[in-house]
């Protein structure tokens, strides 16, 4: 596994825990040989990611709309040197299909609508056969489990196939759910749709 795109909020939330683990995934990414992808933001949740992984001299590939550069970014100033992988798109459709591509799994960490857009989205195309790339949640502090009940609930009501349901893994523990990714297989799911429909 080369690169994991991590997808975390730009704020930085209520408890300071939730910024402790985006420090943690950060340093486990650097412990274990392996890039970070991103949205590119150095605020909150991708600011801490993001720092703990430069801070430990690894690969760190941030992509971000245009649009966002003065409100995901602090400054536009000293971009090159502060955020030398830094790759500048045009819109949020070809951020997401951008960091799909570079990444081998994917890791989600708390965030609001845009963290939650993403998750779903990512989900959406591995249950379509559009990727087989491993997806896995850090469920800190239970921020999740809301969310997780919807999923149950979609399965129960018939929306929701189990086989698709179990393509998110989910753990409490960042070096636990980053063991579980690196080893995870993909799934024998049909595939819906070629590469070129999505």
């Amino acid at each position: 596994m080369t690169r994991i795109c991590v997808f975390c909020g730009a704020g930085r939330g209520r408890l300071p825990v939730y910024r402790q683990a985006a420090a943690e995934i950060g340093q486990e990414l650097v412990r274990r040989g392996i890039g970070l992808v991103y949205g590119g933001g150095d605020h909150g949740l991708m600011g801490a990611v993001s720092g703990a992984v430069r801070s430990g001299g690894g690969e760190v590939v941030g992509v971000i709309p245009r649009g966002l550069l003065g409100v995901e970014l602090s400054s536009e100033e000293g971009l090159a040197e502060v955020h030398a992988g830094l790759r500048v798109v045009s819109s949020m459709h070809e951020r997401k299909a951008l960091m799909e591509d570079l990444a081998d799994a994917f890791c989600v960490l708390p965030g609001g609508l845009g963290t939650l857009e993403e998750l779903v989205e990512v989900l959406s195309w591995a249950q379509l056969g559009l990727h087989q790339k491993p997806i896995g949640l850090l469920d800190v502090e239970g921020y999740y489990q809301p969310l997780l009940r919807v999923f149950d609930h979609a399965v129960g009501e018939g929306f929701l196939a189990p086989e698709h349901r179990q393509l998110l893994l989910v753990d409490t523990e960042p070096a636990r759910l980053l063991d579980r990714l690196t080893r995870a297989r993909p799934p024998a799911l049909r595939r819906v749709l070629g590469p070129e429909e999505r």
